[in-house]
């Protein structure tokens, strides 16, 4: 009997049935391979997005960063009176400054510094093709700004053409055929005669800056453009930022919960997720054909981005005020303050930095809108600075839009260096918002 007992197997613990350790290590070893395909797939991820934005960047700086270099030609110019003022003793009038044939003091020098016949037409329209058309609008604001200067000889730089500063900057294949180029070996030699002298040379593109729009590339400037941008984003912060900030304090701290509060946000977050395209189709039906505000105006497109970013701004605002511990509000109240002061005094400066945070990358993304630019009439040709919001103007976005689409090689310079210049404004204010969280978020 004992020998029996004996040789019986232990009984199994209840709620464990042959196997179970095996199959429960099976299923760990299943999660944890879950686990690590799961990483993977998001350091796949990560990397797919990097490669593509370093591909991006790197085009756009690639064929940009030669915008910020402009070729010029020094030229001695001889301001002839008898040039300037053919029929003489008119030389004050300033209708005849204005008219006078300032090409021909250009030519002059020119064939001068080359060396060429001037009685030979075809080399000296070729060698005209170097220099940039507005040369002439150099020389007439040099002398409406000093008459004095008529009868002197004085160095004058212009502006290469476009094709010759493509050249100078290696973009053009100097190796082709002739005719397959818009320089011609003759202008080559030209040019290195140039440089030996010390009259062709590169320098620093401010007129990438200051100048306006112009249908010649190599005087195109994003002058007008920064402007009109600078009126838009001070017309969006004067209106979106306090609306959006009453409206959010209204709605987190005052209002009742009830189901016209709950529309009133469903509809909120509704705004925030409309396509910027609308926002410009309402601008140009209510600014423009019903008030009757001027076309291409920084007001009106200040007025449709301040539509546009109004939500993203009570949606942080909201986010903010909420973000503060609700024993802040019950400490000011038990110390007697009123609800206003306990928002004003201590609510709302404590959720500055999310608001300013909200407001800072709501700008950023107004800042890059063109759609809604496009229907009001900003995307028109503008080339002097506009004085006041009213003025027509254009913006950063849309001015990369306009190059974009022309037709001239030159044009694709300066498209890619308006778009580095917009995504330094786009950074500068990204990395603002997260040094400002940075600086004075608080750790509840």
């Amino acid at each position: 009997m004992s020998d029996v007992v004996s040789s019986a197997k232990p009984p199994i613990p209840r709620g464990l049935t042959p196997g179970a350790p095996a199959r429960r290590d099976i299923g760990i070893k299943r999660r944890y391979a879950a686990e690590r395909r799961f990483r993977a797939y998001g350091i796949a991820a990560v990397i797919f997005g990097l490669v593509f934005l370093i591909a991006l960047v790197s085009s756009v700086v690639r064929h940009g960063y030669t915008a910020f270099v402009q070729t010029s030609i020094t030229l001695p110019i001889e301001f002839n009176e008898k040039v300037i003022d053919p029929a003489g003793s008119r030389i004050g009038d300033p209708k005849v400054l204005i008219a006078a044939n300032y090409p021909l003091l250009v030519r002059d020098a020119l064939v001068k510094a080359l060396g060429i016949d001037p009685a030979n037409r075809t080399l000296v329209r070729e060698a005209m093709a170097m220099v940039s058309d507005s040369s002439r609008i150099v020389l007439r604001n040099k002398v409406m700004a000093d008459p004095a200067i008529i009868g002197k000889t004085v160095k004058i730089t212009f502006l290469a053409d476009a094709n010759i500063d493509s050249a100078n900057k290696g973009q053009i294949d100097l190796t082709a055929n002739e005719a397959d180029r818009k320089v011609s070996d003759r202008q080559l030699g030209w040019m290195k005669q140039l440089a030996a002298s010390g009259a062709l040379h590169k320098a620093f593109n401010s007129g990438l800056f200051l100048s306006g729009n112009s249908s010649r590339p190599e005087a195109a400037g994003l002058g007008v453009a920064l402007i009109g941008s600078l009126y838009l984003m001070l017309t969006v912060l004067v209106l979106a930022l306090p609306v959006g900030v009453a409206a959010s304090i209204y709605l987190e701290e005052f209002a009742p919960k009830n189901r016209l509060t709950d529309l009133i946000e469903v509809n909120i977050n509704n705004l925030a997720a409309v396509p910027s395209i609308v926002y410009g189709l309402l601008g140009l039906s209510v600014f423009i054909n019903v008030m009757g505000l001027p076309r291409s105006a920084s007001l009106v497109g200040g007025l449709v981005l301040s539509l546009m970013t109004l939500p993203m701004i009570i949606i942080a605002t909201r986010s903010a005020l909420r973000a503060v511990p609700p024993s802040i509000r019950s400490a000011a109240l038990g110390l007697g303050a009123s609800r206003m002061q306990v928002v004003f005094h201590h609510v709302l400066p404590l959720a500055m930095p999310g608001i300013l945070t909200g407001t800072i990358l709501g700008l950023a993304h107004a800042l890059g809108e063109t759609a809604p630019l496009l229907l009001i009439g900003m995307v028109a040709f503008v080339a002097n600075y506009p004085t006041s919001p009213l003025d027509p103007a254009t913006a950063l976005p849309v001015q990369i839009y306009m190059w974009a689409s022309e037709a001239e090689r030159a044009f694709v310079e300066r498209t890619s260096g308006a778009i580095i210049v917009l995504l330094f404004f786009l950074v500068a204010m990204n990395i603002g918002a997260i040094l400002l969280r940075r600086r004075f978020e608080r750790r509840w």
